[in-house]
């Protein structure tokens, strides 16, 4: 009952998510059947936010190798060219590589955006912790971050926010709008790490699932809205 009422919450919103377990399985089916990949030979990567709530978030983990992790706070992958190299020298033999990417934002049950209730928690909470955190400071229009190597993770994500700070903060749901701007900063990286790193791949095709994970109460199933599904061609860098 409880899950049907986050469905149609979660519905008002982001109307094309999906039940984060029909998600998985309904891209590896289409990395099978669609495009004949192996998936007992993919080597999973992450780019999502390190927060914990995201652990269980898909059932990708619990059958494709991996994951390799590039994503820290916001799902920006702080791994950079380095971690897409190491990723690529760490794919099977004959195998193929997939990506699965993105922010992630909290929903209660009364439909509010950036909240949602933890484990064994009686107060809600932000999700995702680092963008509202960014989204409160930008509401000083004095703020400006600056990199510090003790919070470098935070300091940047800001950073990589900021020119779009107005737009954010003029939106009719700034909580929305901040991850939808991170999901674009994100999908950005990852196809330019990919492009720069494309000759370290030994095999010939990586996937990409990149989209908005949603996060409900604890106990109950979160939701992804798919965003960009593409396997991309290393030789000839196009797109299947």
């Amino acid at each position: 009952m409880l899950q049907r009422q986050f469905d149609r919450m979660v519905k008002l919103h982001y109307p094309n998510a999906m039940d984060a377990k029909d998600t998985s399985i309904h891209y590896l089916g289409k990395l099978q059947i669609d495009h004949g990949i192996d998936i007992s030979r993919v080597l999973m990567a992450t780019s999502v936010c390190s927060d914990d709530i995201n652990v269980p978030s898909t059932t990708f983990f619990n059958v494709l190798f991996g994951p390799f992790i590039m994503g820290g706070l916001g799902g920006l992958p702080f791994a950079g060219q380095t971690g897409m190299t190491a990723f690529a020298h760490h794919i099977p033999d004959d195998g193929s590589a997939f990506i699965f990417y993105g922010p992630h934002i909290g929903i209660t049950m009364y439909g509010e955006l950036g909240k949602m209730y933890r484990p064994r928690q009686e107060q809600t909470g932000n999700s995702c912790g680092a963008l509202m955190l960014a989204l409160s400071r930008f509401q000083n229009q004095d703020y400006e971050p600056v990199i510090d190597e003790d919070d470098y993770q935070q300091m940047k994500l800001e950073q990589s926010l900021l020119s779009y700070r107005d737009r954010i903060l003029k939106s009719d749901n700034p909580e929305k709008e901040i991850t939808e701007t991170t999901y674009d900063i994100i999908n950005k990286k990852i196809h330019e790490h990919i492009a720069s790193c494309s000759d370290e791949f030994q095999v010939e095709r990586v996937a990409l699932l990149g989209g908005i994970i949603i996060n409900t109460d604890y106990g109950l199933d979160d939701y992804f809205d798919a965003r960009n599904f593409e396997v991309i061609e290393l030789k000839s860098q196009e797109f299947a």
